[in-house]
């Protein structure tokens, strides 16, 4: 088979939240591919600096993160893009304005709100980052930092209409459930990068796997022909799925790349 590329997001698609664990099936069949010379590639709305070490310690051959903002090939970095200092103050200043708060994310830190918040979800990446020294350095109302994208949270008082607004001209909104968006720079997205990597490597879009499971997914598997929801996916994935496997726990990665011929 001719050599492919392979792209996989991490929660929920290699990394199972259930366990939180790489199941062994998938680590089999990581090393399977690429003793077939096909290449791996994690691509995933984590910032690098998020990326966690389960996954670090397995042998990708690059990381696409920030929903396409980061791109590195061989532990070299080949493209990186941030939102200018100036306007993400402006961005963080409206957010406040607008009654939201999120935490804005960069290629070497988290940025989280000063005073702890009612939002359940937030509190716990709060936690569970300063365990590894993210987002200790500063908080996000001070906002005298670069970065590259926020995740943001809703209530029924927050006006996100204006917020939305505000941000039209260069940042795009993915709902993201449950009073969340992810906010991400106007232009670039996981299949931004992908197309990047294969442009790169001189490979044609046909030979591209995208694998992936939640909404911020979505570009990805437009862009993709081959495109393999996990057994459990976000619905907005649907129209644009080739190919649904099983979930991460039931060894769903080693069972897609099986169905495909890319590792026997």
């Amino acid at each position: 088979m001719e050599r492919s590329v392979l792209f996989f997001d991490i929660d929920g698609t290699v990394l199972s939240e259930v366990t939180g664990q790489v199941p062994e099936s998938a680590v089999r069949a990581f090393k399977a591919a690429q003793e077939e010379g096909h290449l791996l590639f994690i691509n995933t709305g984590r910032t690098a600096c998020c990326v966690p070490s389960t996954i670090r310690k397995y042998r990708f051959d690059g990381y696409l993160c920030g929903c396409g903002t980061y791109i590195s090939y061989k532990d070299e970095e080949i493209f990186y893009s941030s939102i200018e200092r100036n306007r993400g103050k402006d961005i963080i200043n409206k957010l406040v304005e607008c009654r939201l708060t999120g935490v804005a994310e960069a290629r070497d830190d988290v940025f989280f709100p000063e005073r702890v918040t009612s939002y359940d979800g937030l509190e716990s990446f709060r936690r569970s980052f300063r365990k590894y020294g993210i987002g200790v350095e500063q908080p996000l109302e001070r906002g005298d930092f670069i970065y590259d994208k926020m995740f943001i949270y809703a209530n029924e008082k927050s006006d996100l209409q204006t917020f939305f607004a505000f941000i039209a001209d260069d940042m795009d909104a993915i709902d993201r459930g449950d009073g969340t968006y992810e906010i991400i720079q106007k232009g670039r997205s996981k299949g931004t990068a992908c197309e990047q990597v294969l442009k790169l490597l001189g490979i044609p879009k046909e030979r591209a796997y995208v694998f992936g499971d939640s909404s911020n997914d979505l570009d990805m598997f437009r862009f993709a022909d081959h495109a393999v929801a996990m057994g459990k996916h976000a619905d907005v994935l649907e129209p644009y799925t080739e190919f649904v496997t099983k979930t991460v726990e039931e060894d769903g990665l080693e069972y897609a790349m099986k169905h495909y011929g890319l590792i026997h």
